[in-house]
C-alpha cells in the first residue's frame, strides 16, 4: 500500500467530512497549512486556476520574478537563508524546462524548494498538445521526488507530502505536477497532519550507539586530526552549528570547512585554517593531505575537495557522519560510516566524550599544529597591492571590513573567480548568511537568490558578489527587485573576461584564450538606472572605500561596477586531478609572504 493509497484520520472518523473546493484552491490552502507566506513564480495558462486562488488569499505573498530560472533561485535563497522550504509556482511547457537548472542546483546543494508546475489537461497528455512537456520525465533525474497528479482527490496529499520529503533527511528539491483540469475539480481537503503520519520517507536520524563510540575512540587517539565540515551541518540547523563549534574547540583539533560548509564554524576562531579544495587554503589543503583521522561531518566528498582519489589523504582513517545513506562509501571509502541528523551525532559523540572523560594527546596536538603554523606562515592568500588598479582580494578586503560591524549581512555569490575570492576573503562566523551555487556552478545564481533572501530577511543588508559574465545570465530580475523595492546590492568584479575560463586557458592550455573574453559590455551603472535601480562605479583603489559606503546606505536595488585587474588569478589552486599536496600557490606568493613576515 503506498502512502497516498493508505487510510487517513479523514477516512476514519466518519462524522468529520473533508471540506470540498477546487483543485487551485485545495494547492492554496495546503500551502498556507505548510507555514508558506512566499511564493515565488510566474504565470501561464496551464497554472491561472492557481493564481486564481492565490489572488483571492492575502495568506500568501507572490513575487513575480522574470524568469523561470529568476524564480528558482529566488526560492533558493530564500530557503537558505531562513531554514524554510523556497516554493515556485510555474507553468507547462517552457515554464517547465526553465526550471530544471534550479531544480538541478537545488539537487546538488541539498537545497528544500517545492516546485508546482502545471501541465496539459490529463485527457491531452501523450497527444503533443500545446506546450506539453513531460515534466515528470524530465526533472525525474534532479529532484528528489516529483509527482504527476491524476487524481484530484490526492491533491493535498500530494502537496503535504511534497513538503515532507523536501525538508526530511538530506533536503532537496520536489516537483509537483498538475494538469489543468485537476486544478478545477472539485475535491476534498485534508491537513498536513495526515501526510506526517504516514510518510514512507522516514530517514534515520539517530547515529547508531556503537558507531559513535568507535568514532570518539578514533578522534580521541588521533595524533593528526581534522574536521572536515559541509552544508550538512547548516541543513541539520542552528543549533547543530553551536554543538559541533563547541565540540570542536572541546578537542582543540583544527576545522576546516567546505565551499558549502562555510559559517558552519566561525570563521574568526583560530582553530578555523579556512576552505579546503581546489582553491582552498594552503593549510587546510595540506592538514586534509598529511591527517591520521578525517572526521567528516555533512560533506560528500566532493571531487572539488578529493582532487585525485588515488592521493586523497593517504594515511588517514576517515569517518563520515551524513544523513544520506547513499552517501557513506560513495566516493571514498570510510573506516566508520554513521548515518545521522548531524547535530544529533556531535551532540552524541560530545556525550561519549564527556562520560568516557577522553583527552587529547597534548603534545602530539602541539606538534600538529607547529605544522600547521608553519603551513600558515606561507600566507597563501597573499597579494600584490596596486596604487592605481584594484585588485580583487583588495575589493573584497574593503568590502570585508567595511561591512564587519553589520549584525544582518548575507552574501550570496555568482559563479567564477569572484566566487572562489569571496570564500576566500569574506569570513562568516554565523550559518544561513552564505549562499552560493557549489555542486552545480550555476552562473546567474546569485542575483536571484539575492533577492530571495532579501525577501526572507527584509532587514539585512544582502550583497550579491558577481562577476561581469555570470550577473547578465539573470539581470532580467532587476524589475523584480524594482517593483519590489527590494534593496539588493550587487558588487561586480569587472575584468572583462569569463575570469575562471580565462585563469585555465592561461595556465592550462598555452594562454589560447578562446571565447572568454566579452567583446561587449553595458554600461553598468546606466543599465541600473535603466531600470529604475541605483548605478555606481569604482576605478581606482581611492575611489572604493567610499563607493562601498555609498552602497550600504542605498534604498533601491543597487549594481557597483567595480573595475579590477583583469589579469589577476585566482590562487591557491589544486588543478583538476591533483592531489591536495600538488596545490599551486601565485608565482610570488613565497616574496609576499616574506615581506609581510
Amino acid at each position: 500500500m503506498t502512502p497516498l493509497d493508505a487510510p487517513t484520520k479523514a477516512d476514519s472518523e466518519n462524522d468529520t467530512k473533508p471540506e470540498m473546493m477546487t483543485g487551485a484552491e485545495v494547492v492554496i490552502k495546503a500551502l498556507v497549512d505548510q507555514g508558506v507566506d512566499v511564493i515565488f513564480g510566474y504565470p501561464g495558462g496551464a497554472v491561472l486556476p492557481i493564481y486564481d486562488a492565490l489572488f483571492q488569499t492575502d495568506k500568501i505573498k507572490h513575487y513575480l520574478c522574470r524568469h523561470e530560472q529568476g524564480a528558482s533561485h529566488a526560492a533558493e535563497g530564500y530557503a537558505r537563508s531562513s531554514n524554510k522550504v523556497g516554493v515556485f509556482l510555474v507553468t507547462r511547457g517552457p515554464g517547465a524546462t526553465n526550471a530544471v537548472t534550479g531544480l538541478t542546483d537545488a539537487m546538488m546543494d541539498s537545497i528544500p524548494v517545492v516546485c508546482i508546475t502545471g501541465q496539459v489537461p490529463s485527457f491531452l497528455i501523450g497527444t503533443d498538445a500545446f506546450q506539453e512537456a513531460d515534466t515528470t520525465g524530465i526533472t525525474r533525474a534532479c529532484t528528489k521526488h516529483n509527482y504527476l497528479v491524476k487524481d484530484p482527490n490526492k491533491i493535498a496529499q500530494i502537496i503535504h507530502e511534497a513538503f515532507h520529503v523536501a525538508r526530511t533527511g538530506r533536503p532537496g528539491p520536489v516537483v509537483v505536477d498538475i494538469p489543468k483540469d485537476m486544478q478545477f475539480a472539485q475535491c476534498p481537503y485534508y491537513g498536513p497532519d495526515i501526510i506526517e503520519e504516514k510518510s514512507h520517507y522516514k530517514p534515520r536520524t539517530e547515529p547508531k550507539p556503537h558507531l559513535i563510540e568507535e568514532a570518539v575512540e578514533l578522534i580521541a587517539k588521533a595524533k593528526k586530526p581534522i574536521f572536515y565540515v559541509g552544508g550538512g551541518v547548516i541543513n541539520a540547523g542552528p543549533e547543530a552549528c553551536e554543538k559541533l563549534t563547541e565540540f570542536v574547540r572541546m578537542t582543540g583539533y583544527p576545522i576546516t570547512n567546505t565551499l558549502m560548509g562555510l559559517g558552519a564554524y566561525p570563521a574568526s576562531d583560530e582553530q578555523f585554517l579556512g576552505m579546503l579544495g581546489m582553491h582552498g587554503t594552503y593549510e587546510a589543503n595540506l592538514a586534509m593531505h598529511d591527517c591520521d583521522v578525517m572526521i567528516n561531518i555533512g560533506a560528500r566528498f566532493d571531487d572539488r575537495v578529493t582532487g585525485n582519489l588515488a592521493g586523497f589523504s593517504p594515511n588517514s582513517k576517515k569517518i563520515h557522519i551524513d544523513i544520506d545513506p547513499s552517501s557513506i562509501n560513495k566516493n571514498v571509502r570510510v573506516d566508520i560510516g554513521i548515518v545521522s541528523d548531524a547535530g544529533k551525532a556531535v551532540d552524541a559523540m560530545m556525550d561519549v566524550w564527556k562520560r568516557n572523560e577522553y583527552k587529547t594527546d597534548k603534545k602530539a596536538l602541539d606538534k600538529w599544529w607547529s605544522q600547521i603554523d608553519e603551513w600558515k606562515s606561507i600566507k597563501c592568500l597573499s597579494y600584490q597591492k596596486h596604487d592605481k588598479v584594484i585588485k580583487p582580494q583588495y575589493a573584497l578586503e574593503r568590502l570585508r571590513d567595511l561591512t564587519a560591524d553589520h549584525d544582518n549581512l548575507y552574501i550570496t555569490t555568482e559563479v567564477g573567480q569572484h566566487q572562489m575570492w569571496a570564500a576566500q576573503f569574506l569570513p562568516f562566523d554565523k550559518p544561513n548568511r552564505w549562499m552560493t551555487s557549489g555542486g552545480l556552478g550555476t552562473m546567474g545564481y546569485g542575483f536571484p537568490a539575492a533577492i530571495g533572501a532579501q525577501i526572507a530577511n527584509p532587514d539585512g543588508l544582502v550583497i550579491d558578489v558577481a562577476g561581469e559574465a555570470s550577473i547578465l545570465m539573470n539581470i532580467q530580475e532587476m524589475s523584480t527587485a524594482v517593483q519590489y523595492k527590494l534593496p539588493v546590492k550587487i558588487f561586480i568584479l569587472n575584468n572583462q573576461w569569463m575570469g575562471m575560463v580565462r585563469q585555465w586557458q592561461e595556465l592550462l592550455h598555452g594562454e589560447r584564450y578562446s571565447h572568454s573574453y566579452t567583446e561587449s559590455l553595458p554600461d553598468f551603472v546606466k543599465l541600473a538606472e535603466a531600470y529604475g535601480g541605483i548605478g555606481l562605479r569604482a576605478e581606482t583603489p581611492d575611489q572604493l572605500d567610499d563607493v562601498i559606503k555609498e552602497m550600504m546606505t542605498t534604498d533601491r536595488v543597487t549594481i557597483v561596477d567595480v573595475c579590477v585587474d583583469p589579469k589577476e588569478n585566482c590562487f591557491p589552486m589544486i588543478p583538476s586531478g591533483k592531489a591536495h599536496n600538488e596545490i599551486l600557490l601565485a608565482p610570488d606568493a613565497d616574496k609576499f609572504a616574506k615581506d609581510l613576515v
